[in-house]
Order: structure tokens, then sequence, then C-alpha cells
């Protein structure tokens, strides 16, 4: 369940073999069985390995929901983030052409400790595999790694699991040891090898996450700029897995996109800014600003240094600009809100502007209430806005106003004191000489 570009592990997984066709999903889970299957949802069937006593009596518990099936079986670690679709197809492919009843898929490995070693029989076949720590000094020397994903004839698999045993230095029983059972009833055992070696990596610990987590961003990063999407520093970049972004958009370095972001075509995306579960239509322009659960639509753009906090929609060629905050409120076509302002629960109409300092004071310390404000309003610098109220269309509030009620359409509104002067006040006052 830990994440790899936004994603939990399996999450990868599954989706890539659904992506790949496979028909029917069964995940062993053990420790966090509720968290996964929460997760996971109907895209899978699930048992539950109630002691972990190995890979193969791992994949035994799934005997009641499989074994009398016929056809072809993949196993495949929940801890390889990294595999693909068509790695999944290029095995699967290979070990039916083949006729194998089992194929396991291999990795060329320039340091191959702590992985499992592929022997291979004279012609090419696999005869066995043996894990580190059962191996000998000349196995060990193997650099061909087996990467703990297989195909099965499926009821060969669950035939064959019956026979493995636990004679081993971990006292476990091991998955790897059906290939030599099979092989000893005469059963073809083949192997496919990766092309990248990196689909391999299997995720034991927070270093390997970090690496899985690198590998991917520069997946997906790979993958946007091929669909023409201009990136100036790559490695600078974190897009998650579930983003789309539309051609001719430029990204800066420092860019977060989480979650099922959606950003258009000819969008510029500017250093530093984060955007989470939101839509970001065409033309758009962020500038280092974040943006959460909210809508921007064609030719509105945001920031610096501004925040978009959930159910904010943007209109069609709005400005927020710097040191703004908005928070379940909607912006119409034109309208600008410059600087150092908060609009929280409200909506906006088109063409308004709000003066630098405005504040929409939605929160009366026990319910948030709503502010309407019409087609063009000007409100002024410094104005407080009381909640719940309507500011109807072609309306002014006077800078520096508190209003509390409702403004007619096509009024001024003024809600300040008069300004008195006192004359000579300055020689009243103490000062230094």
């Amino acid at each position: 369940m830990h994440l790899v570009m936004g994603k939990p592990m399996v999450g990868h997984v599954i989706d890539q073999a659904l992506e790949a066709q496979i028909d029917n999903i069964v995940t062993v889970t053990g420790v966090g069985a509720e968290t996964v299957q929460d997760y996971l949802g109907d895209k899978s069937s699930y048992v539950l390995q109630k002691e972990q006593l190995g890979t193969a009596h791992a994949v035994e518990q799934a005997a009641p929901l499989l074994e009398d099936k016929e056809g072809t079986t993949v196993v495949i670690c929940g801890d390889t983030p990294l595999l693909t679709k068509e790695t999944l197809e290029g095995l699967m492919a290979h070990h039916e052409k083949v006729q194998a009843k089992a194929t396991v898929l291999t990795a060329q490995a320039d340091d191959p400790f702590g992985y499992g070693r592929v022997i291979r029989s004279g012609d090419g076949s696999v005869s066995k595999i043996v894990e580190q720590k059962d191996a000998s000094e000349e196995e060990r020397a193997v650099t061909e790694i087996n990467t703990g994903t297989y195909c099965f004839d499926n009821q060969s698999l669950f035939q064959a699991l019956k026979k493995v045993d636990n004679n081993n230095s971990q006292g476990e029983y091991y998955l790897p040891d059906l290939m030599e059972i099979l092989k000893n009833q005469d059963e073809l055992i083949s192997a496919y090898q990766l092309d990248n070696k990196e689909e391999a990596l299997g995720v034991n610990d927070r270093v390997a996450l970090a690496e899985a987590n690198k590998l991917m961003k520069k997946r997906i990063n790979v993958q946007h700029m091929r669909n023409g999407v201009t990136m100036v520093d790559p490695d600078q970049t974190y897009i998650e897995s579930d983003v789309k972004i539309g051609r001719d958009t430029l990204i800066e370095p420092g860019v977060y996109l989480k979650g099922t972001t959606v950003i258009g075509e000819d969008c510029v995306i500017g250093a530093h800014s984060i955007i989470e579960n939101s839509m970001i239509q065409s033309n758009v322009k962020v500038k280092s600003s974040l943006i959460e659960e909210s809508v921007m639509e064609n030719y509105s753009n945001i920031g610096p240094n501004s925040h978009l906090r959930p159910e904010s929609v943007i209109g069609e060629y709005a400005h927020v600009g710097n040191f703004v905050e908005i928070k379940k409120a909607t912006l119409g076509k034109n309208t600008k809100v410059g600087h150092l302002t908060y609009v929280g629960d409200a909506t906006l109409g088109e063409n308004i502007n709000l003066g630098c300092g405005t504040v929409f004071v939605n929160y009366d310390g026990k319910q948030k209430h709503h502010i309407n404000v019409g087609d063009n309003s000007f409100i002024g610098c410094n104005t407080n806005l009381i909640a719940p109220i309507d500011v109807e269309a072609n309306t002014y509030i006077a800078a520096g106003s508190t209003i509390t009620d409702n403004v007619p359409s096509e009024a001024l509104a003024i809600a300040r004191a008069r300004q008195v002067n006192k004359e000579g006040y300055f020689k009243k006052m103490p000062h230094k000489d």
C-alpha cells in the first residue's frame, strides 16, 4: 500500500493486469488485508493467508477459487509496481506459444545478491530456481534472476503446489520450487527475459521505494513529453500516474501534479506549483500556486503564491493575483481578484473587480454563510463583506467599508466613519529631541 507516484504499489500491479486483459484477479492478502481490500474494491476477489508461510503457501490459498479452472494463471507480487502490461502480455504470449507448464519472468542483474537464481538446462529451458541462501557458490555466480512473476498452466500449478515442502533455510514453502517439481515430471519449464530490468524491481524497504518512485517518475514524464508536453527540467517535475495533460502545455521545474488532475492544451504551469485532483482547462496560466479539487476554465490565470481550496471554480478569462485564497467559491467570466484577498463560500458573477484586502467574512463561529455578488460590481480595497448578504449587479462599494446588509442594484454602498482632522495634534504628542 506504499505509494509510488501517488498510487499504492498494488494499484499499479492490478491496473497493469487489467490492461493486459487478464480475466479473473485474485488478491492474496495478509497483514493489512482490510486496507488492501478497501482500496482495490471490486477489481479483485480476495483470499486471506492467515500465516505467512511462504510464496507457495500464499498461492495455495487461492485454490478454492481457481483450482478447477482451465487456462493460464499469472502470479505477480504486489510490490512490483514497475511491471507493464506489455511485459505481462509478452510473458503470457511466450508461455502459450512454447506450450510450457510454467514460465518464469527473468532479468539480468549486474548485482544479483539477494535474488533467486534461474538455473537453465543445456537446451535453454529452466531446470530450477534456487534462493540466495540455499545456492551453491557456482549457482550464486549466475546473473539471471527470478523476478517473482510467473505463468502457469492453472491445473498443473495447483496439483504441483501439493508437493512443495519447506525443507530450506527459511522453513518456508517456496513458489520457485514448483519449477524443479514440474521439471522432474518431464514438463517444459520456460523463461521469458525482460528487456528492461528496471521492471523487475521489488520494493522491500524504503530505499527501494524511493528508487521505484524515481523510475516511475521518469517513465511518466517521458510518456507525457512524447505526447507533446514540454518540461523545462523533467528531473524536477513530479506527475502522478493518473494525471492527464494536453499537448503544448509547458511545465516548469518543481511542479507537482497529483491525483486525477487533468490539464488541457497550451497551458503554462509555473515553477513550484502544486495541483491536486483538479481540472485545468486550456490556455490557463498557473504561477507558483496551490490548487486543490478545483476548476480553472479556459484562459483564466492565477498567482503567484495563491491558493484554490476545494470546490472553487475560476471562470473563463478570470484573474486571481498574488496572495489570494479562494474556498468553495465561483468566479464568473472576466472577474478579477488582484491581491491579498480571501473569497470563501461565495458566488461572483462576471466582470467584477475585487480591490486589495477584500475579505468575505463567511463564518460566524458556528456556521458558514454564503455571499452573492452580481455582474459588473466594483468592490473597493479593504472591504469586509459580512455573510449572508447579496450584492446585486452594477454596484459600487467604497473602499474601507464593512458591509452587513444587502446592496441593491446600481447603488453605492459606504460603511465607514467620516474623516475628522484634529488640527495641531502633532504638537501635543511627546517627541524625541
